[in-house]
């Protein structure tokens, strides 16, 4: 059985054999992505930057792996979440149907622990705590705006790139890269093994989720030859500049700069790339609208409101019979739209949100989400322009 010394300086057992055979030779990159971003993880109050986790595994001297290996080949000490036979038996299941090796992963997950404050954290999201404009006050903060407008002008080219192959504007790209990170400065500091380990059996209402999550780690680091243990990222275990899941990472993430590696945590060329191939790929229109102020012609209109996370179906002309108006003419009538109501510090807020808006909750399934990505998109377009 072959293990692996990675960056964390811990022992890992994580390819197959054939694989790891070809990294003690020669050292390879790769990625992550993708959002279930929680929103509290980046608060205006945040530490300074962290400094990113290097996404080369950096491999052992050829007398060290074989060292090693001879020692591997005789025990694996079975310790921390390896000790629970339901992560057990999710071992024999990556073994049958993906071909890891038995061995390497009780190795690997020895030394992976179980973290309450992580389900503490999961347990008590910002939407579930504040009301809108106490959610909003997190991302609209002029430090924000700021260093969106900068990265904007940093990344120019690479954005009207973007928006002419994908048809996504720049600040909407933008707006997110810096909800998610405040533009890949914090990209989380809980180690992913630890937290999708954790949620994966220790978090029953999204158990099947970030089980299916773990099973796509452990598949993405093997494919790109990273130890799984030197990667940080939220503590819902999503990664990178673009704070892509693992899923999303393998199925969404592209090679926008063309250097050949998909790089979400180190080349700012393919998150921004990633992102709108993201929301495109998820139905995003382009030149469409993403939400409009609504007026309320009677007190009954108010029922209708929804959470928005369903992609909308009513047309404007069929709210307008029930007495729910936008407040921009000229519109067309057949547009689908939701109705949704945010608790602003003067009242109640109402909205007609299009496809575009259902769009964005496909990055973060939050309406808050998506109003805060919107707004903050439109003050940043505002202060590069000016």
């Amino acid at each position: 059985m072959a293990s692996y010394i990675g960056l964390s300086g811990r022992r890992v057992g994580w390819v197959s054999s054939i694989v790891l055979t070809v990294m003690l030779f020669s050292a390879c990159s790769l990625e992550p992505h993708f959002a279930v971003a929680q929103a509290a993880a980046d608060s205006p109050n945040a530490d300074a930057p962290q400094e990113r986790s290097q996404s080369l595994a950096a491999a052992p001297p050829a007398d060290t792996a074989v060292a090693i290996q001879t020692a591997a080949a005789n025990t694996t000490a079975v310790a921390g979440a390896a000790r629970r036979p339901e992560v057990r038996a999710f071992i024999d299941e990556m073994v049958a149907q993906h071909g890891f090796d038995q061995a390497q992963l009780l190795d690997l997950f020895s030394q992976v622990q179980f973290r309450d404050d992580i389900i503490a954290r999961m347990t008590r999201p910002a939407e579930r705590v504040l009301a809108w404009h106490e959610y909003r006050a997190i991302f609209l903060d002029r430090p924000r705006i700021d260093g969106g407008v900068a990265f904007w002008r940093e990344h120019a080219d690479t954005l009207a790139r973007a928006e002419q192959v994908y048809g996504v504007p720049a600040e909407i790209i933008v707006a997110i890269i810096g909800v998610e990170t405040r533009y890949g400065r914090i990209t989380g500091r809980d180690a992913v093994m630890d937290a999708l380990t954790t949620l994966a059996f220790d978090f029953p209402r999204r158990a099947d989720f970030f089980r299916s999550e773990l099973e796509h780690y452990l598949l993405l680091t093997r494919e790109e030859r990273i130890d799984p243990l030197s990667l940080q990222g939220s503590y819902a275990g999503a990664m990178g500049i673009a704070q892509f899941m693992p899923s999303s990472y393998r199925a969404y993430a592209i090679d926008f700069s063309g250097d050949g590696r998909r790089d979400l945590w180190n080349n700012p060329v393919d998150a921004i790339g990633s992102v709108a191939s993201y929301l495109a790929e998820h139905g995003w229109q382009r030149d469409g609208r993403v939400t409009v102020d609504a007026r309320l012609d009677n007190a009954q209109a108010a029922d209708l409101t929804s959470n928005g996370l369903n992609r909308p179906q009513k047309s404007l002309r069929e709210w307008q019979a029930q007495g729910v108006r936008p407040e921009v003419a000229g519109l067309d009538e057949s547009l689908a739209a939701n109705l949704l109501a945010f608790e602003a510090q003067w009242g109640t807020w109402y909205q007609l949100t299009f496809n575009n808006f259902y769009v964005i909750t496909r990055y973060n399934r939050s309406r808050l989400y998506a109003m805060a990505v919107y707004e903050l998109a439109q003050a940043i377009r505002s202060g590069y322009s000016g």
